[in-house]
């Protein structure tokens, strides 16, 4: 629930006005990888499937993406 303390700071912060410049410069969206652009790519897994690429995920300290693009990489290789 938000307070009316914090409802107060937001209204004060909007009427007291933004800077265009700073907002626009954090830009929007997650990092890109590369200077191409991606395609994300939908895949069906099984329950036993998606356990399997987490507990690798895990193992190697990455996220699922990153595991299935070193699992495709090693596969293309």
């Amino acid at each position: 629930m938000v307070s009316e303390e914090q409802i107060q700071k937001w209204a004060d912060e909007a009427e007291a006005g933004y800077d265009v410049a700073e907002l626009k410069r954090r830009g929007r969206g997650r990092p890109g990888r590369g200077a191409e652009p991606m395609q994300v790519v939908a895949v069906r897994l099984t329950a036993e499937e998606l356990e399997a690429l987490d507990a690798a995920a895990e193992r190697y300290a990455l996220t699922r993406s990153e595991a299935i693009r070193a699992a495709l990489a090693h596969y293309a290789a």
